[in-house]
């Protein structure tokens, strides 16, 4: 039963990963026969990129929403976002000034960022929906962690972050990064769909309608399966594997286990509470290799924590549902 359990998971989780990473694959051989197609690798996760980010996300939180049920406290979701970034955000402050050898500081703003930042939407998302004891009964949780917790977090404390530990921070280029974190926060179409979504949350759709969003909002959940596995294959970077894993390990263990015993303590069990942890323990977001463009961080250390950590959520994902169990 365990088994069977695992593999109503994995199997959704790790085909739609694997599919996007065999059609990159394609997408690179087409490319070399054909000198037209060149860009097809890169150009093809980009625009699927932008569609998921401008429409398909927001069509299916708009759905989910719907559906999701917002009482019983919700409201601690973010608030747990926000102390896992202070406890990530410590741990690897800590770990950093015990160091003997010191890093340069483009190399220590992505280790603390990849330690605080999770994939709470393309990520967190899918598997907290594929999870039969979850599903989207519970997905507002998520939502509530990523929306008011990691896209706030991201672009607010972690533009602060890297524009402190960034490079060419004196050569004249404050405001610039700012102002593209703050454009960023502000363009996202993920809030305005949050709000949409609440606002038809008393709306009684026609039936026709209710199925036609469900596969929508469904196959963008696998669609964002297949982004990450064609992101993933085109990772060339893997460099830098120690302190990646260091930063994984606080971001996906330590800091997860540290709010699963928090959240227990104060009296939070079942659902609401793996749900949390669950978002607590996502693989590093892509948010920080655009952190780390945006505010010329460590690339090649952000590159190798989103590939050694989404790799990883393969081991972690069963000991979180067997440590918090619903």
């Amino acid at each position: 039963m365990r088994v069977w359990f695992l593999a109503q998971i994995y199997v959704p989780l790790c085909g739609g990963v694997l599919l996007g990473g065999v059609i990159s694959v394609l997408l690179g051989q087409l490319s070399r026969k054909s000198p037209q197609r060149a860009l097809w690798p890169y150009q093809t996760p980009l625009w699927l990129g932008r569609f998921l980010f401008w429409v398909g996300v927001p069509g299916s939180l708009i759905h989910f929403l719907r559906q999701t049920d917002l009482s019983g406290g919700v409201w601690i979701a973010p608030v747990m976002a926000w102390v896992t970034f202070i406890v990530a955000f410590g741990l690897a402050w800590i770990w950093l000034q015990v160091r003997t050898i010191d890093w340069p500081m483009p190399t220590k703003g992505i280790f603390l960022l990849s330690s605080m930042v999770g994939n709470t939407g393309y990520i967190g998302y899918p598997v907290i929906l594929l999870l039969p004891q979850l599903g989207t009964t519970y997905f507002g949780w998520a939502v509530f962690y990523d929306l008011l917790g990691t896209v706030f977090g991201a672009y607010g404390l972690g533009a602060i972050i890297g524009a402190y530990y960034g490079q060419g921070m004196s050569q004249g280029r404050r405001s610039s990064p700012w102002l593209q974190s703050l454009h960023a926060l502000v363009r996202a179409p993920t809030l305005p769909a949050f709000a949409i979504g609440l606002l038809l949350r008393p709306v009684s759709f026609p039936e026709w309608l209710d199925r036609g969003l469900q596969g929508f909002a469904w196959s963008m959940v696998m669609l964002s399966l297949v982004l990450m596995g064609m992101r993933l294959q085109q990772l060339r970077s893997w460099h830098r594997v120690r302190p990646a894993f260091i930063a994984t390990l606080i971001r996906m263990a330590i800091a997860p286990a540290v709010i699963g015993i928090l959240l227990t303590l104060f009296g939070w069990h079942g659902a609401p509470r793996l749900v949390i942890v669950l978002q607590a323990a996502m693989p590093a977001a892509f948010a920080t290799l655009v952190l780390a463009e945006t505010f010329d961080l460590d690339r090649d250390l952000a590159v190798t924590c989103l590939g050694i950590s989404s790799i990883l959520l393969l081991l972690t994902l069963p000991l979180w549902l067997w440590i918090f169990p619903v």
